[in-house]
């Protein structure tokens, strides 16, 4: 079996226009691939330095080690087609180890053809420190080392308006190109004196020369195909070391900055002329919201209803005959109609959420997706309910059926056919639940639950005072004890 590396095959050579922070899995699996399809599909002709987010330098030697080649392995079902592929991504020119060449990370900024910075420093990395220095080396923050960046950068080129960045963060936080600017803008207050005479005109530059986007990124990415890795190699002929493995599905909601209009925009990173979903819009918030609703809302729910009914992986939940028309009705019928986006665009989301969890290569148990299930239920899907309820004047069963039974799952003890319910969340949480349930009456228990505003519901409120709630979490807590729960599901979708 051949080496990988750019003698044994081929790669691209592009000019560096993209800084990337970041060299894991995901961004390697979602940026990385679809520059990769710009490239050969566009004019976009770019490459990709990977500036490394942490001292620990594995991953980058394995990739430095293969000349920045390596393969994604896309899986699972894509307009109702099964999908196994294998594509060499050869868009990554070379890394760099800001903590021990931090005189090369700074150069890069003095490269004129830089054009985007790209970043996935996790929910924690856009931060403010305040202990940053602007002659750190490099600053501690992922935001800080931006803003020195963008200050070499400002210097090298004297302020000019075409050498400022397009600024992409894929860091899973909703506006969190809102949240990076703002701490670019601390971080120029910080070193007011440091920057001396250039503070005024460095601020003014960014703020209208550089412009940063909201992202939503979407793609569930395993990582390194373990179990799969030999079988992989064979059929690739090659020593992949750094194969990452994600699923068929892909989209990238990105925010046009403020200063720029979508049109120019798409000028400069052509995603959607390259036929990706890489839908590039005046607001991301309607879309985040789609997918917490669509995506993770059902995921909540199905979670509890599915484990109680004695089917444990999310793709049986779906080909259930009885589990798959409640994730349908509790998509379809009930959150579907509480967003605000062309019912035609929804329900082809909602048919690709189907298909995602429908993936034939991913065992996606229900029980992964029960962590913290209650605050979970508060954001993803209590929304929905009350806007449901709002507008068509009745609660929504199956997300009702859907918090019952959490409520139920959170009793513990065992399945009817002796599995464990082991339920996870906040101890107090938990706490309460365990204390509700050994009242042994379902009115109590719906009562406390409903009535948890401080622990659980937070700016939702005292969910007792929801019109009906109480009572129809109650009946479904006594049918529950009563028939079983598969019994309960069968009432409401038929």
């Amino acid at each position: 079996m051949k080496a990988l590396n750019k003698f044994t095959a081929p790669k691209a050579v592009a000019p560096e226009r993209i800084i990337q922070f970041g060299e894991g899995n995901f961004l390697r699996a979602f940026v990385d691939w679809i520059v990769k399809n710009m490239n050969d599909k566009t004019t976009f002709n770019s490459s990709v330095v990977c500036v490394q987010g942490t001292p620990d330098a594995f991953v980058m030697q394995l990739l430095e080690g293969q000349s920045c080649l390596y393969h994604v392995n896309l899986q699972g079902r894509l307009d109702g087609e099964v999908i196994n592929s294998l594509t060499r991504i050869d868009v990554i020119s070379r890394g760099v180890n800001p903590f021990t060449q931090t005189d090369a990370f700074f150069a890069l900024a003095d490269q004129p053809e830089m054009r985007f910075v790209i970043s996935n420093t996790t929910e924690a990395g856009i931060c403010f420190d305040d202990t940053c220095k602007l002659t750190d080396r490099p600053a501690s923050s992922y935001p800080g080392k931006l803003t020195q960046l963008l200050y070499r950068r400002y210097k090298t080129f004297n302020g000019a308006a075409d050498k400022g960045f397009i600024i992409m963060p894929c860091e899973l936080i909703f506006e969190n190109g809102h949240h990076l600017k703002e701490c670019i803008f601390k971080y120029i207050e910080l070193w007011k004196e440091e920057l001396g005479a250039d503070h005024d005109g460095f601020k003014k530059w960014f703020e209208e020369s550089c412009y940063v986007c909201s992202t939503l990124v979407d793609r569930i990415v395993p990582g390194f195909p373990r179990k799969d890795i030999k079988q992989i190699q064979e059929k690739l002929g090659y020593q992949d070391n750094v194969v990452v493995q994600g699923e068929a599905f892909h989209l990238w909601v990105i925010e046009r900055a403020s200063n720029m209009t979508i049109e120019q925009l798409r000028e400069e990173f052509p995603a959607e002329k390259a036929g990706l979903q890489v839908l590039i819009t005046d607001s991301e918030a309607p879309y985040h919201e789609r997918k917490v609703t669509l995506l993770n809302g059902p995921h909540t729910v199905l979670s509890p209803v599915a484990f109680l009914s004695g089917v444990d992986i999310v793709r049986d939940a779906c080909n259930h005959p009885v589990i798959g028309k409640y994730i349908h009705k509790v998509q379809f019928d009930e959150l579907m109609q509480t967003l605000n986006l062309p019912m035609e665009e929804l329900q082809k989301f909602g048919a690709d959420v189907l298909e995602r969890f429908n993936n034939p290569y991913v065992d996606h148990q229900v029980t992964s997706i029960m962590l913290n299930s209650f605050p979970k239920y508060q954001t993803r899907d209590l929304p929905g309910l009350k806007t449901y309820l709002e507008r068509k004047g009745e609660l929504p069963k199956g997300l009702v059926l859907g918090l019952a039974a959490l409520i139920t799952y959170y009793k513990g003890g065992k399945r009817e056919d002796g599995t464990p319910i082991v339920p996870n969340d906040d101890q107090r949480i938990m706490d309460l639940l365990t204390e509700l349930w050994a009242t042994g009456d379902t009115r109590k228990v719906a009562e406390g639950v409903l009535g948890a505003k401080d622990l659980i519901w937070g700016v939702q409120g005292d969910l007792n005072e929801v019109p009906g709630l109480t009572d129809l979490v109650t009946y479904y807590l006594d049918e529950i004890q009563k028939k079983g729960m598969l019994e309960v599901v069968k009432e409401v979708v038929e």
